[in-house]
């Protein structure tokens, strides 16, 4: 029996139309089922942001135990922030939001005394371009907003924001590549404006042994009007440790590669999906 191309191409396009229908479209109230879920990915404890989303339906907390900072451009200053955390709700298959809270920091001055007391908030939204069921390469596009929520001599006291760009490649043996720009728009106080500060960030990673993985990582920024006016560069490092699939543990440094940043920064914490 032959059959005519345009009714095969018909009942293809019904089939196939049939299987997309079929397939679940999970959202935050129809939560990927555990079985289902990706690979887990943080945002840390690298600079550079990851271009994968939260499964939809679930939460995943990113905390840092503890930040602490040394700068020696001229007068010492200490800082120090306790429980650093970033809270993620997935929404849909591509996209998840984000709270960033800074629930405590130090910042201690020798000779000018310290302040201390609740940072800013943040939120934003990670939308996933491509790559976030697979393949070689992803990219996302991250808005974000900062709210004065600081105390004095924490924050600015100015509303501030921009957009992250992350993509992510996968390198033969096991490598991965990632890099990021990020456009912030931060109020300047030494010249009482808005101003756009530039992120760019590139980072390898490599498992080392089952679950043990480490990173080494660029990360610079440069104000927008001036490219060479407080350029600030570090080298960060590190160590993750996929303890279960739904949680990881991590420790670094940064250390600073110009006067205009800090000098080193030492960071420990953890990832938890729920």
């Amino acid at each position: 029996m032959i059959i005519h191309p345009g009714i095969a191409a018909a009942a293809l396009t019904v089939a196939a139309g049939a299987r997309a229908a079929e397939a679940p479209q999970y959202t935050l109230f129809n939560p990927v089922p555990h079985d289902r879920l990706r690979d887990l990915s943080a945002d840390r404890p690298d600079t550079t942001e990851s271009p994968f989303t939260v499964d939809a339906g679930h939460a995943q907390i990113e905390l840092s135990v503890v930040e602490w900072s040394r700068d020696e451009d001229g007068a010492r200053v200490d800082t120090a922030t306790v429980a650093p955390v970033n809270l993620k709700l997935g929404l849909t298959m591509t996209t998840d939001l984000q709270l960033v809270l800074e629930p405590w920091t130090r910042v201690d001055e020798r000779g000018a005394g310290d302040v201390e007391g609740f940072g800013d908030t943040t939120l934003r939204l990670k939308w996933n371009l491509w790559g976030n069921d697979g393949g070689g390469s992803a990219g996302a596009i991250m808005p974000f907003v900062t709210f004065p929520t600081g105390s004095d001599g924490i924050s600015t006291q100015e509303v501030e924001g921009g957009v992250i760009l992350p993509v992510a490649f996968s390198l033969p043996d096991g490598v991965g590549l990632g890099a990021m720009l990020e456009i912030d728009l931060v109020y300047d106080d030494r010249r009482s404006r808005y101003t756009a500060d530039l992120v760019h960030t590139i980072v390898v990673s490599r498992e080392l042994w089952d679950g043990v993985g480490a990173f080494l990582e660029y990360a610079g920024a440069a104000w927008a009007e001036d490219l060479s006016d407080e350029y600030r560069a570090t080298l960060n490092t590190g160590l993750t440790w996929t303890v279960t699939p739904d949680w990881m543990l991590d420790a670094g440094v940064r250390i600073g590669l110009t006067e205009a940043a800090n000098d080193i920064t030492l960071f420990a914490g953890s990832t938890m999906r729920f």
